[in-house]
Order: C-alpha cells, then sequence, then structure tokens
C-alpha cells in the first residue's frame, strides 16, 4: 500500500506586518506570530533500584502534560513535545554509555505513554553526564528565546559516574539554551553529597529530590466516571487512514487500558489531556485531526487508504463525514474540559482538608519546576 500524503503541519510566520507582494507597500497586512514551542527530556535511571520512580513516572505523565498544556505565551499555546531517554542498563550498549533514546520528540503522548509502560529495570552503571550529552547532542532542540526546553534527569547513586563530565553536558545545554532539572531519588543531603545539586547548578536549573517509593494518592471525584463515559464516546470520533491506522487505534486503546490498570485516576488524568485537542493529536493516522492540521487533506487520500466506511464516497460525502465527527469530537472536548475544571477543583479542597501526606513525588516535583521556570519564557500557566 502506497502511504498517504503527510499532512503539511502549518507554520505561521513572525509576529510583524509586511507588504504583499505585487501591492501597495504602504499597506501592511498583520501576520500571526509563530507559537512557542515546550520541548521536554525526561532521562530515567532504570537500575535495579528504580522500580518505584518507572511506576512513577508511568502514573504521573498525563499530571505533566496537562500543567503543560495550561501553558500560553501571546495567548497562544505553546507545541509540546517530549522526549524519553533510559539510562543505567546493562543491556544497553557499552559504548553509549548505557544510554538509550527511547522516545525522540513527538506530539504523539500515546506513543511516549507506551512506551513507559514498557520500560522496567535491570542493573546497570549509571552515566548521568552520559545521558545528558547524548539527549543534548541527539535531539532536534529548538533555536528562539521564546521555546522552553528542559530536561529532567532522574535516579540515583553518585552523579559524577563515567568518562562523561556533567560540565561537558552543561555547557551544551548552555549553548542551546536548554535547562537541565535534577530529581534524586532519596533523601536531600543524600543527593547533595552524591552531587545531583551540581548538575542543575550548572543547568540553570532546579534540584529536588523525591521519594521514588511513594504510593500516588488517589482520591475519587463525583467526576470520575462521567469522564470515562465521555472517553468513551470521544475513541469513536477518530477514524484511521493508511498504513498507520490499525496500528493508532489499537495503541490509543492500549495506552487508555494500561492507565486503567494503574489506577481510575491516572486514567481520569489521561482523559483530561485527551479533551485538550491543541495537547492529543494523531494527524499521523486519524482523518478528523488530519484534516483540522491541513484543511483539505481528506480529498487527497487515496481510496485504498480509506477505512472501509467510507469506501466508494464521494469527496463531499467524506467531507461531511469528517466534519459531523469532528463537530461532535469538539463537543466532547469541551464537556471533558468543564468535567475537568470541576475535578481540580474538588481535589484541591479534599486535598486541603487532608494534608497528612506530604511525600514528594515525581508528580509533585515536576509540576513545582514547570510552573517556576515557565515564567521565564513569556509563558502564563493557568491554575
Amino acid at each position: 500500500m502506497v502511504s498517504p500524503a503527510k499532512p503539511v503541519e502549518k507554520k505561521a510566520v513572525s509576529q510583524a506586518t509586511v507588504a504583499a507582494p505585487g501591492t501597495n507597500p504602504h499597506k501592511e497586512i498583520a501576520m500571526t506570530a509563530e507559537p512557542s514551542k515546550i520541548q521536554v527530556a525526561i532521562l530515567l535511571d532504570v537500575s535495579n533500584s528504580m522500580d518505584g520512580l518507572i511506576e512513577q513516572a508511568k502514573a504521573q505523565l498525563w499530571n505533566m502534560v496537562s500543567v503543560l498544556g495550561k501553558a500560553k505565551c501571546d495567548g497562544q499555546a505553546p507545541r509540546v513535545e517530549l522526549a524519553l531517554y533510559e539510562y543505567g542498563r546493562l543491556t544497553n550498549k557499552v559504548g553509549k554509555g548505557y544510554v538509550e533514546q527511547i522516545s525522540p520528540f513527538t506530539t504523539d503522548l500515546d506513543l511516549v505513554s507506551r512506551n513507559l509502560f514498557r520500560l522496567n529495570t535491570n542493573g546497570g552503571d549509571e552515566y548521568c553526564g552520559q545521558v545528558m550529552l547524548t539527549s543534548l547532542s541527539e535531539l532536534p532542540w529548538s533555536g528562539g528565546n521564546n521555546n522552553y526546553k528542559v530536561i529532567f534527569i532522574a535516579g540515583n547513586e553518585d552523579f559524577l559516574q563515567g568518562s562523561i563530565p556533567f560540565t561537558k553536558a552543561c555547557v551544551l545545554a548552555k549553548q542551546k539554551g536548554v535547562i537541565v532539572n535534577t530529581i534524586y531519588c532519596g533523601d536531600r543531603m543524600q543527593g547533595i553529597r552524591e552531587h545531583w545539586n551540581l548538575g542543575s547548578e550548572c543547568g540553570n536549573g532546579s534540584y529536588t529530590f523525591i521519594n521514588s517509593d511513594a504510593r500516588i494518592q488517589d482520591i475519587a471525584t463525583p467526576y470520575d466516571q462521567p469522564l470515562i463515559e465521555l472517553n468513551e464516546k470521544l475513541n469513536k470520533t477518530y477514524v484511521g487512514y493508511g498504513r498507520k491506522a490499525a496500528e493508532g487505534k489499537a495503541m490509543q486503546e492500549q495506552v487508555d487500558q494500561a492507565n486503567y490498570k494503574v489506577h481510575s485516576s491516572v486514567a481520569v488524568k489521561r482523559i483530561s489531556v485527551k479533551g485538550k485537542k491543541e495537547l492529543y493529536r494523531n494527524d499521523s493516522w486519524d482523518l478528523v485531526d488530519a484534516e483540522a492540521a491541513n484543511p483539505g487533506f481528506v480529498t487527497t487520500v487515496k481510496p485504498g487508504d480509506l477505512p472501509d466506511t467510507l469506501k466508494g464516497k464521494s469527496p463531499e460525502e467524506i467531507k461531511k463525514y469528517i466534519h459531523t465527527l469532528s463537530a461532535d469530537r469538539d463537543r466532547i472536548q469541551k464537556e471533558i474540559a468543564a468535567l475537568s475544571v470541576k475535578r481540580e477543583a474538588f481535589l484541591t479542597q479534599a486535598r486541603s482538608e487532608n494534608s497528612s501526606n506530604t511525600d514528594q513525588t515525581l508528580e509533585t516535583e515536576v509540576e513545582k519546576i514547570i510552573r517556576q521556570q515557565a515564567a521565564r519564557f513569556n509563558m502564563k500557566l493557568d491554575k
């Protein structure tokens, strides 16, 4: 099967006024600013003692994405891209310092979550300088001063292990405008004795510590079940096309189920993110998202790449069908967004009444750091 044309990502130009070619040069036309980016590289220690860290990452990814989705720069939502690396696995290549890229920068949140659920621990040496330098060298970090580019490296053991000094990575991070945050899994002072604070100081970021074995605080709310029911309706608005259709749809359902198995509250956090179309996009396999990204795209898809329900339909019939699904999805996502706001307010009140759980986790610390640092890049985050 011939791969369908890839949706062309629309790029806006800088915020300026320019004269249109062939027109009066004194008549100015306003141009739209190109949206900023938030690029996050997550570097996780997968050595034997890090089972708790991996479990927290699986469960708390969606809170981080939700927080990033609250950012606005000059009134626009930045494009969020995530990358994932593991380090400390003996079965990875020794020549690469036991470092492995799990996901490059991507907006495909299902892919990132699925890859997190595939992680497991396996004893090895934890070379922090190596994984930092690798991620800084391999990933296509964007230029520009209004892009929030950040590394979160989490683990334990001494930060200075390996032949690559972390200072070398910090020099490259500064050149690329990337902030480095270090998260030690254990006692704060032990992390300092093992030099984790030095990585953040060198990288213009924050050092913090977490209890990687802490259980997530699950609080049931009256909004959980309605959100789960809305998610089922939302999934029905996705229509696959091309070679990635079956894989994309299957991965969406698999990731839903994987999050449900952790806890219903984790699944609901994912649903809240799925309710934000600027965050949860599947242009590469879903016709509704592809058409939204590139109007008229549905008329360019070859008949053989269409789902069975649309084969034999005229271009106008296809456009009408996708338009109807798009309207349904917009309505469902608005309902999800409204319920999510109510759910967050309920949780805030419940936590204020029960403040006995003071454990710092990956979720609490990453959210705190993002809220502090995004302001450096003219980004405001809603509560």
